[in-house]
């Protein structure tokens, strides 16, 4: 019972953002939904940009994102297919001596050695139109048919989020929105590094002490990073805990 209690604040949560939302903050949080919800240990979203090809947008943790890099260097795996062919990806055994290994011959080797064990994907889109993929990866735990249809209502309640506005927006406006998403990742991805250096912690803690700032002063992630790039740290944040 709890769990379905959460599971729908979590709709709720993605589904209804005031207008202005940042949608990097709500693909993240999607992710982190995801990895909460449903017993995975990490999950992504890859989008495909407005020339056709396959980039990330965020991941719920340093693991996940250097393997969404992986792929998009190697040009394969999980998130790559997902992602084109805007099909859910069934959960997908990873083995050095099973067919993941033929289908995906370089990623899959990274992704043992990463810890992951298995892959699936669910798309992202809008009521109309395919974005990309939520990505869904884990370290022992399957996902169940149960779990790959939460996380479909989770990808759902985001794209219906992103196409929601006072009026509809046109597929071009929504892909822009995330092309800005991907630029707004670049920047986050300097603030976490500036922070961490000056800190001296890892860059996932860096990450959450972003978030935490920006969200206890109702302040856009991406407005506070850029601040941070610029040499601007908060005093809050410039300190050792």
């Amino acid at each position: 019972m709890r769990h379905d209690v959460l599971a729908a604040q979590a709709v709720v949560d993605l589904a209804a953002r005031a207008d202005g939302f940042d949608v990097l903050e709500l693909l993240h949080d999607l992710t982190t939904h995801a990895v909460s919800l449903l017993g995975v240990s990490s999950a992504g979203v890859t989008i495909l940009d407005e020339t056709g090809q396959v980039d990330y947008v965020t991941a719920s943790d340093e693991t996940c994102r250097r393997l969404e890099e992986d792929q998009l260097e190697l040009d394969e795996g999980p998130c790559v297919d997902s992602t084109r062919t805007g099909n859910a990806l069934a959960p997908v055994l990873l083995r050095a001596d099973r067919p993941s290994r033929r289908r995906w011959p370089r990623f899959t080797p990274r992704a043992l050695a990463a810890g992951i064990t298995n892959v699936a994907a669910v798309p992202l889109r809008t009521p109309q139109h395919p974005l990309g993929a939520l990505n869904l990866l884990s370290t022992g735990r399957v996902p169940t048919r149960e779990d790959l249809c939460l996380a479909q209502v989770l990808a759902d309640a985001a794209g219906v989020c992103l196409q929601h506005r006072q009026t509809l927006l046109a597929k071009d406006e929504v892909i822009c929105e995330l092309e800005t998403a991907l630029e707004s990742r670049i920047v986050i991805e300097q603030a976490k590094g500036v922070l961490a250096s000056r800190l001296g912690i890892d860059v996932e803690e860096a990450f959450v002490r972003l978030r935490g700032h920006a969200r206890s002063r109702q302040q856009k992630l991406t407005e506070l990073a850029a601040q941070i790039t610029r040499g601007s740290v908060p005093a809050e944040l410039d300190t050792v805990s």
